[in-house]
């Protein structure tokens, strides 16, 4: 891990996407909740929040940090999913991949509970969106 013992400690925030690309067969069941294991946004909700609590248990160079905020959005539309988490800390590193972690999560969640339904699904379009705090900053113009 890096020596981060000299940074300052600021308000880091991260928001990360991703996109669940499905059948629009498979989306009408969601909405119409007839899935055969249940609404997967809540369970998906769950995990993105868990992952982003212990991404440093799986990403082998991230600092354990305690995060003061984890919101997940789903926006679902015909064809897809897109999974918009943002999370904030006070810490001396960023947050960027508890973000993408954690969306990355929620969408493996939602492709897990549906596959059975429609196993071409894609994740795809996982990236980082808007980074805050620390000596840098980012954002993609015109986000997905």
């Amino acid at each position: 891990m890096k020596d981060i013992t000299q940074k300052d400690v600021t308000k880091r925030r991260a928001v990360a996407q991703a996109v669940l690309n499905a059948k629009p067969e498979t989306i009408e069941q969601l909405r119409q909740g007839t899935l055969p294991k249940g609404d997967p946004l809540p369970v998906a909700k769950v995990a993105a929040i868990q992952a982003a609590k212990n991404t440093s248990q799986i990403i082998p160079y991230c600092h354990p940090l305690q995060l003061e905020h984890v919101g997940v959005e789903f926006d679902v539309q015909d064809d897809h999913i897109k999974v918009t988490v943002d999370v904030t800390a006070f810490y001396k590193t960023g947050v960027e991949m508890e973000a993408l972690t954690a969306a990355s999560a929620a969408a493996l969640t939602i492709y897990d509970m549906t596959k059975g339904v429609d196993p071409a699904m894609r994740i795809t379009d996982n990236y980082l969106v808007l980074k805050t705090g620390g000596k840098s900053d980012f954002k993609v113009e015109n986000a997905a």
